[in-house]
């Protein structure tokens, strides 16, 4: 199959193209610069970006290229800059797409859709209503709303993914932060958020499902969540993080509200609210539709990540 894979110089859409080279797809990318065979410049993301050589002879597209959710923003206006490259530049995309004959463009969006906490036992579903409480949640639900306006005009093909927190070999940010801390035996105060969920996916997971959708004929049209299907409490993820890097973890019992009270004293609301909270995804319709499951289980996911770090 003749692929385009956006954004490959990015951790997840690297490992998309070494993935579908290793099945024997024939695999083009695009980065802001280019470089190398197979790699073709974008130039910057937005409504003016011309996608027309990249897109010639494709079949499939696979978009990955966004602007990401950024802990210390500094834009003056960050919605308007991530509309521009999350939602003006995807649209672009597609009807470009569209133009050229490509059959599907699969797009990876995000669980920040659906919003950013779940009630116990009310995970996310992917026919919920759409609630994102921040710019990257928002310019990616209105690429979403603007990408099925497309598909129905033109008749391409589009497949949604919405993944949570993505894992494995080389992730960096809080998971890696949080995996640092548990590697060097440093007490943590996590031993009692034994109560709260929350989903995850590994990298190898995560491009299992993207393979699966690139051709299933039960994808075109579909909204997918993904996750490992094992819900993990802060304390259980500690754990099974403390064992993948063949540690003890060091956990000290504190109450959630006063770890929640720190960090309203210390501006970290956002992240202590991510770590005590729960945000769970419902993936059986991805299942069931697809008649896909995770390729991984979480430890041996947590034992991909900690190779290189024993």
């Amino acid at each position: 199959m003749k692929l385009l894979v956006t954004g490959v110089n990015g951790w997840i859409g690297a490992a998309l193209a070494h993935h579908f080279r290793g099945q024997g797809h024939d695999v083009r990318g695009t980065t802001r610069q280019g470089g190398g065979p197979g790699i073709l410049a974008s130039g910057d993301i937005d409504e003016r970006t011309d996608w027309q050589e990249a897109l010639r002879d494709r079949e499939v597209v696979v978009h990955t290229a966004a602007r990401v959710h950024v802990m210390h923003e500094r834009s003056s206006d960050p919605l308007r800059a991530f509309r521009q490259v999350n939602t003006e530049g995807t649209l672009r995309l597609a009807r470009q797409s569209a133009a050229a004959g490509v059959r599907r463009l699969v797009f990876l969006s995000s669980v920040k859709v659906n919003g950013e906490y779940t009630a116990p036992g009310r995970p996310f579903r992917h026919d919920d209503e759409p609630a994102p409480l921040d710019p990257y949640g928002r310019s990616k639900q209105e690429a979403e709303e603007g990408l099925r306006h497309i598909e129905a005009e033109t008749g391409l093909q589009v497949v949604v993914i919405r993944p949570p927190l993505v894992y494995g070999p080389g992730v960096k940010a809080n998971f890696a932060a949080l995996g640092r801390w548990v590697g060097r035996g440093l007490p943590l105060p996590f031993g009692r958020l034994a109560d709260n969920r929350r989903s995850l996916v590994s990298l190898r997971n995560l491009v299992s499902l993207v393979s699966t959708c690139i051709d299933h004929p039960k994808a075109a049209g579909e909204t997918f969540l993904v996750s490992d299907h094992h819900d993990l409490s802060t304390r259980e993820l500690v754990e099974l993080l403390a064992a993948a890097l063949h540690r003890s973890p060091w956990l000290i019992d504190v109450p959630p509200w006063w770890l929640q009270a720190v960090g309203r004293a210390t501006g970290r609301q956002a992240a202590i609210d991510r770590l005590t909270g729960s945000l769970q995804v419902d993936i059986e319709h991805t299942l069931t539709t697809l008649g896909w499951s995770p390729a991984q289980t979480v430890p041996q996911a947590l034992s991909e990540w900690a190779g290189p770090l024993t």
